[in-house]
């Protein structure tokens, strides 16, 4: 059975940093693009980071100089190493793995907090 599973969350001071991870399971890997969201309590689930099956990467505007998404396909993991956290980054962070046969999976969440 396909499952995502996020861990590396944690509450960060203002300017610190981060690494969540993603390891997945029951899918071949590779062959899935991998993505980050995340959702603050107040708000909608929106697009952080992607990587590609290739590797190639993007990014959204509020988080680009300062997280990078990576992936290990030998340990079936997606990273985001996330600096110079601020308090809108505050969200539950969630990985999402897709591929071009539609199928597509979601991870239950990893919580991150900066504090001011």
């Amino acid at each position: 059975q396909a499952q995502l599973g996020e861990s590396g969350g944690g509450l960060v001071q203002l300017g610190g940093s981060l690494r969540p991870s993603c390891a997945a399971f029951g899918i071949i890997f590779s062959i899935h693009a991998m993505d980050w969201y995340r959702q603050a309590s107040v708000k909608q689930r929106g697009s952080v980071a992607g990587i590609s099956s290739g590797g190639r990467t993007n990014y959204a505007d509020s988080v680009k100089g300062r997280f990078t998404i990576s992936r290990n396909n030998a340990k079936n993991t997606v990273y985001l190493q996330t600096n110079s956290l601020i308090p809108d980054d505050t969200a539950v962070y969630y990985c999402d793995a897709w591929a071009e046969s539609g199928h597509e999976y979601w991870g239950q969440g990893t919580q991150v907090t900066v504090s001011s």
